[in-house]
């Protein structure tokens, strides 16, 4: 049997049974979402406000359930690909944040071990608050040295975050500090 003999037998009850059930259950992540997450993702109107009618129901409650086999029945009709790519992206499981974030990682022990990264990151973040990055970076040292929960040492991470890099913006930063070494 050739692949156009296969493709022009019309799909299996079963399978079309498969396909429905797993966009149902992809229905139910982006229930399970939060609401300001759901609105960011680009979805049909009809299947955005069927999600969020979703979010407001009890969860053991029959409506809930119907509900759900609706927003299944909306993505039929709709590429499911995005939605899930979105939904991964919104878990942090994408490879692009994750790179990111283990890039920010490297940036805070940069600067954890060395005082001149926080140069670098003024020359490359003019909006950076240099005062609190010092800061941070005293305390996370001294939560090391002390064996103490590590607070400032998140918070210098969570910091980091919000200077609005970009992946690619990382990756130049974090080869820089070995190109000064050379010179």
């Amino acid at each position: 049997m050739t692949d156009q003999d296969e493709d022009a037998l019309p799909i299996s009850k079963t399978r079309r049974k498969k396909a429905m059930e797993e966009l149902q259950s992809l229905g139910e992540e982006l229930v399970a979402l939060p609401t300001d997450r759901v609105k960011k993702i680009a979805l049909p109107d009809d299947l955005r406000d069927a999600v969020l009618t979703a979010q407001r129901m009890p969860r053991h409650d029959e409506a809930r359930r119907r509900q759900l086999q609706f927003i299944g029945r909306l993505m039929r009709g709709s590429d499911a690909e995005p939605i899930r790519a979105a939904i991964a992206e919104a878990r942090g499981e994408s490879a692009e944040q994750t790179a990111r974030l283990h890039l920010l990682e490297k940036l805070r022990d940069d600067i954890l071990a060395d005082e001149k990264a926080l140069h670098q990151i003024a020359s490359q973040y003019p909006s950076a608050d240099l005062q609190h990055l010092r800061a941070l970076r005293r305390s996370a040292l001294k939560e090391q040295e002390q064996n103490k929960p590590p607070k400032s040492f998140r918070a210098l991470f969570q910091y980091l975050k919000t200077l609005g890099n970009t992946p690619a913006d990382d990756e130049q930063f974090v080869d820089s500090p070995a190109e000064d070494e050379q010179s």
